[in-house]
């Protein structure tokens, strides 16, 4: 008898410890999507006057094995161009993280950053989407298309796992959904921007000389970038979150065969999918807007939970206002890191920056940031008027804020609830499920010999 409860004990112990650690992992991925919906929330909810565009599935993409996660097929919002923009045409790429693990790319099949079945079938056009002057004066009747995120890597893998019916298909995602828009006119395009924020903003990053390929050499054509210079940082306990991140998305999605060979004849792929050693050798005009202390990289990368498992961090994660001294050195260093990627791209005439002091993220699709009474600005000049001197060759645009906290124009997050949850939701903890308890009885019985359970452990 003792044997056997030895054994069942054993069973049910590793089966419990099993299923808690299953279900902290999937809170873990529950709380990360929150902290994406979050920072997006202002982008996608409708106000008064809101410009509800609807979602476009591409058809004939499956045949092309261009498909989302769970093999649903991938989809855009378009609002059609008018007057003196009919012709040109504005593509903005859905940021949304991205999956490293069959774990997390199999819980990202459940939301609208993996399937189609979950996405809004009607989204906001806000900032640089609006169709206002007054909201969005240089694109605001331009053909403007929200392609939507749903593969995990930064539209560049190309694979799949069968064993979990995922497909990361996010190139052929790219291809089919150019190809499809250079059909309904883009092709004739006299100008047009490629646009990306966040997992967008790196994609814009990585497909930005292709988007140029796309057209005769006659058109106008550049890329802008928001918050996604992700940097190669080091976390507040000396690792390397954001590397130990990306090395998962390359490897299990197939990255590496489309990353540009400029960068892996010289570097590992893992290092290749970081912006700072692509942005040299973007031959098309890019801009590069991001906040010096980018909210999500702060969060993420920087003072992850599992870097900060005693929450000496928490306060200040939550609230840049209740960092101390030395804790804001650290990021102070994180933005001197940030301008010295950028020093050698800010060199060419071409290319462009805002480069504001604020701890923000995704600044060019919230309406309050992008062009607003009380916008950001460097200068006097708002994001928006930054972004169009520079397109239309206006002026040259190269705007690089002093440190924190000089700014007052800044729109800084303040994450307050949702960074808490997410903070519980990633510490180490005791999760009690029926196998707890069944488990915690057993032991009792093991540490409690011949207690009134009715029978003896020493009995055969």
């Amino acid at each position: 008898m003792k044997r056997v409860l030895i054994w069942v004990l054993s069973l049910w112990s590793i089966v419990g410890i099993g299923w808690s650690r299953s279900e902290d992992g999937l809170q873990e991925l529950k709380a990360k999507d929150r902290l994406l919906s979050f920072l997006e929330k202002d982008a996608v909810s409708p106000g008064a006057n809101s410009l509800m565009i609807p979602l476009t599935l591409i058809q004939g993409a499956a045949s092309k094995g261009a498909v989302c996660l769970d093999r649903t097929p991938p989809g855009y919002h378009l609002d059609r161009g008018f007057g003196s923009g009919s012709n040109s045409w504005l593509i903005q790429l859905e940021g949304g993280g991205w999956c490293n693990t069959v774990r997390s790319c199999v819980f990202r099949k459940t939301t609208r950053r993996g399937s189609s079945k979950f996405m809004e079938k009607r989204l906001n056009f806000t900032g640089i989407l609006s169709n206002k002057a007054e909201e969005n004066p240089d694109f605001y009747n331009w053909n403007r298309v929200k392609l939507r995120y749903c593969d995990g890597a930064s539209f560049a893998g190309e694979g799949q796992n069968e064993a979990n019916q995922l497909y990361f298909r996010g190139q052929r995602i790219w291809s089919a959904a150019m190809e499809e828009l250079m059909a309904k006119g883009m092709q004739n395009a006299e100008q047009a921007l490629l646009s990306g924020c966040s997992a967008g903003g790196l994609a814009s990053i990585l497909h930005c000389d292709e988007f140029k390929d796309l057209f005769p050499i006659t058109t106008k054509v550049k890329c802008l970038s928001d918050a996604g210079v992700f940097l190669d940082a080091t976390n507040v306990a000396g690792g390397h979150t954001l590397r130990d991140m990306y090395r998962g998305v390359v490897t299990l999605q197939g990255v590496q065969k489309n990353l540009p060979n400029t960068c892996t004849s010289q570097m590992d792929p893992t290092s290749c999918f970081f912006p700072q050693n692509l942005i040299a050798n973007i031959q098309t005009p890019l801009f590069l807007l991001n906040a010096a202390y980018d909210a999500w990289q702060v969060q993420e990368s920087l003072i992850p939970s599992s870097a900060d498992p005693h929450g000496f961090w928490r306060d200040c994660k939550m609230d840049h206002s209740h960092c101390n001294s030395s804790q804001m050195l650290f990021l102070q260093d994180f933005r001197n890191q940030m301008l010295s990627v950028i020093n050698g791209f800010s060199m060419s005439n071409q290319n462009g920056l805002f480069i504001n002091s604020c701890f923000a993220h995704c600044q060019s699709e919230r309406q309050d940031t992008w062009y607003a009474n009380d916008s950001p600005r460097i200068g006097n000049k708002a994001i928006a008027a930054s972004v169009g001197d520079w397109f239309f060759d206006r002026t040259a645009t190269k705007a690089i804020d002093c440190p924190y906290p000089c700014d007052n124009t800044c729109h800084n997050l303040i994450f307050n609830d949702v960074t808490s949850t997410i903070t519980i939701s990633e510490s180490t903890r005791l999760t009690f499920t029926p196998l707890n308890l069944l488990n915690s009885f057993l032991i009792t019985l093991i540490c409690v010999p011949n207690a009134s359970w009715g029978f003896s452990l020493d009995s055969d």
